[in-house]
């Protein structure tokens, strides 16, 4: 038996696609995540799912919750992480102070939408305020979407 190395995903990028079919987004940031060391390898190796994350807020600071990073198969338990564990996002307190204050309208929330790596290293997601679509504006977007891929069709 040989044992296969987990190859490193170079150029991370894993999107919550949902999220733009259920939400209209009003606002985007990008937000710095805390993670501890088991999960950052886990990350560089692609093992992330943000399908049911979501963001709040606890005594002032912005969490991400249900984010699931697998754990990291090479380390012992001891020093593993849990997989869907609230981790502190890091933003400036101007957009703190925006998000607090957009959050008290009824029907608003934060949403994770995409997480990559940047050249440096680091781990960054990025958020958008958004308000969730009726199922008529959900229909209008399927309508658009099929209508630009006949219109791709045709100049092809």
């Amino acid at each position: 038996m040989t044992k296969q190395k987990d190859k490193i995903v170079k150029n991370l990028n894993i999107k919550n696609s949902r999220a733009s079919f259920e939400y209209a987004f009003l606002d985007k940031y990008t937000a710095g995540v805390v993670l501890r060391g088991t999960e950052i390898k886990s990350l560089r190796l692609g093992k992330a799912n943000l399908q049911d994350a979501f963001c709040l807020f606890l005594n002032g600071e912005l969490f991400i919750r249900n984010l699931h990073i697998s754990e990291y198969e090479s380390s012992g338990a001891y020093y593993n992480h849990a997989p869907k564990q609230d981790r502190k996002l890091l933003l400036t307190k101007r957009e703190l102070r925006k998000l607090t204050t957009a959050l008290n309208d009824v029907g608003l929330t934060i949403i994770p939408t995409r997480l990559f790596i940047t050249e440096k290293g680091l781990a960054k997601l990025d958020i958008a305020l958004a308000k969730g679509k009726k199922l008529h504006d959900k229909r209008e977007d399927i309508k658009e979407r099929d209508t630009k891929r006949e219109i791709a069709r045709y100049i092809k």
